[in-house]
């Protein structure tokens, strides 16, 4: 039998952060810290038919579309949208997806459009510093290492 997340349609997630490529962060802060596990985050959005990230462009004063995600725990090659209370962006690579929202009426905005209005709401984000310390390692469905988590430097 095959695992229930096979057979989905479709898939709603939320994201602390996404990135330019479409990658996702569930489980670390802005600051760095690890704030919880991804769950089945990534195994979710690689296997649905479409995969939709759900965010605010910003919380508080830290933008949630940024250039390089502190912690990829989702793969941008697996995430089809991102909806954003500023816009809808569909991932380049589902030209199917793009027709459809086209004829339906969706405005549609690019990644890049969104990360410039999060930096003039709330400004550039400072960039964190990290120490060569590994404190957690990121494993994909596949068992693969997508990414590692750093100690940070204080």
């Amino acid at each position: 039998a095959s695992p229930a997340v096979n057979k989905l349609d479709f898939v709603i997630l939320s994201a602390l952060e996404v990135d330019k490529d479409f990658n996702v962060n569930v489980i670390s802060g802005s600051d760095g810290v690890i704030r919880e596990a991804s769950g089945g985050h990534s195994d979710t959005a690689a296997a649905a038919n479409v995969s939709i990230i759900v965010a605010p462009l910003t919380r508080g004063r830290i933008p949630t579309i940024i250039d390089k995600v502190t912690t990829v725990v989702t793969p941008g090659s697996t995430v089809d949208v991102v909806v954003t209370d500023y816009g809808v962006v569909v991932n380049p690579t589902r030209t199917d997806l793009l027709e459809r929202f086209q004829k339906a009426g969706i405005e549609l905005v690019t990644m890049e459009k969104l990360r410039e209005l999060a930096n003039y709401i709330v400004g550039e984000p400072k960039e964190i510093e990290f120490e060569e310390q590994v404190v957690a390692v990121v494993e994909y469905r596949d068992g693969s290492i997508v990414d590692v988590v750093r100690k940070i430097k204080r």
